[in-house]
């Protein structure tokens, strides 16, 4: 009874059976699900396709490219680290490709010891602007930089003072990442954010690294250097700064190396700058006396001994050392300059050796004149003696040109003579002039 029920209330189509129906429908549903697996899988092949293409990264020429393996630096040796041109890598969260700007070149100014300076001062100034100096330095906003205040082992008096002295200074450094692995590992980087550049966040994060590694080198180098080798030394103390920077850089294995280091302007503290400028041009004209007193000293050799004037004064120095044994070598070298003297000295000394044979000559032949009077002499002694007066008498004589004799009247008692002999002190040389 009840199935029968069931069946009148089942509408009936006209013509066609009840499974016919059912069978229609079912094949519908299939066909629909067929279609939507198919079209789901095109879409999962497309999203892999995408997921796969997604992994292709592009290393610029200028770049060295590290590619991080669940946060581990995949690959060994070599092949650590990609070199340009297009790469594939397994997309994120796999692998991470991490690109370093090696090649390219980072400047980072130094202004941090440098004296303050307000907005307007920055401003290009017209040679009439003065701009108010404040009275003391400031060290809270002023930043200086200390110098010795002589040299290294230089001994100071008592009455100089031996303290440190101050400078302002502004650098340029200018570097580069020479090992990407070291760089990576070593040194930290915040991630790059959507569109921004690694290079950019790089040298954002190591400036603060940077900066305090060189004020520390800048400051181990300039207390060995004085205020006027600071002042004056546009390149020695760069170079000395440059190499403690770079020890500290490879000591922390930074994988940063040190392309140049500039000292683009330095200066002493504007509080004293009359007494500097004072004391430059003190300084100035006491190197400008050095110098010519040395050219006269040169001068002056030169032109008394010749161009060995410097190696005979040496060699005649080293001959007033008590403790000096000249040897054989020394003493003929010594000769062999004595033989190339030259200028006032070489007429000096010929002068002397003439003098030298004249009086040798004039004594050999009055011992001669003597040997030739000596007979004469033991025969009549007077007679000889009063001839050489006579003699004598007549060479005197014959060289005046006015002889006046005085000659007293008889009786008075003892007789005078008086001989004048160039009376006029000019008779003499204008004769001479005739």
């Amino acid at each position: 009874m009840a199935e029968q029920n069931n069946k009148k209330l089942i509408p009936q189509s006209p013509g066609k059976p009840a499974g016919d129906e059912l069978d229609a429908a079912g094949k519908s549903l299939s066909e629909a699900l067929r279609i939507s697996f198919i079209i789901l899988k095109i879409i999962m092949v497309v999203l892999v396709v995408v997921f796969l293409a997604s992994g292709f990264r592009t290393v610029e020429p200028d770049e060295q490219a590290l590619v991080l393996r669940f946060g581990k630096i995949r690959g060994v040796g070599e092949d650590r680290i990609l070199g340009p041109g297009l790469k594939w890598v397994f997309p994120y969260p796999i692998d991470k490709i991490v690109k370093i700007p090696v090649a390219k070149k980072q400047n980072l100014p130094i202004n941090s010891f440098w004296y303050y300076q307000k907005p307007s001062e920055l401003l290009p100034q017209s040679p009439q602007t003065r701009i108010r100096v404040p009275a003391t330095l400031n060290p809270v906003i002023d930043g200086y930089c200390i110098t010795r205040g002589e040299k290294p082992g230089q001994a100071v008096a008592a009455s100089v003072s031996s303290d440190y002295n101050l400078v302002h200074c502004k650098w340029q450094l200018t570097y580069k990442i020479d090992d990407p692995e070291r760089f990576f590992k070593n040194t930290y980087t915040e991630d790059a954010k959507p569109g921004q550049s690694y290079a950019e966040v790089i040298a954002k994060s190591i400036k603060p690294l940077l900066g305090y590694l060189f004020e520390d080198a800048v400051v181990t180098a300039m207390v060995n250097y004085t205020i006027d080798e600071a002042i004056s030394s546009q390149d020695r103390i760069p170079k000395h700064v440059k190499k403690l920077l770079q020890e500290k850089l490879d000591r922390i294995e930074s994988g940063i190396a040190v392309i140049s280091v500039q000292l683009t302007d330095i200066t002493w503290p504007r509080q004293v700058d009359d007494a500097f400028l004072a004391s430059i041009k003190a300084s100035q004209k006491s190197q400008k006396t050095i110098s010519e007193a040395r050219g006269y000293a040169e001068n002056t050799l030169n032109e008394t001994a010749g161009p060995i004037a410097d190696q005979l004064f040496e060699a005649l120095k080293d001959e007033t050392t008590p403790e000096l044994v000249l040897s054989a070598v020394e003493g003929e070298e010594k000769e062999l300059l004595w033989s190339q003297l030259a200028g006032q000295a070489q007429e000096k000394i010929a002068g002397a050796r003439a003098y030298r044979t004249k009086v040798v000559e004039t004594a050999k032949a009055n011992a001669e004149y003597l040997q030739k009077l000596l007979p004469e002499y033991r025969k009549r002694p007077e007679l000889v003696i009063q001839k050489i007066y006579q003699d004598a008498i007549e060479y005197v004589l014959s060289n005046v040109d006015e002889k006046i004799v005085i000659q007293p009247a008889e009786g008075t008692k003892g007789r005078e003579i008086r001989v004048l002999l160039n009376r006029d002190p000019m008779i003499k040389p204008e004769s001479e002039q005739e």
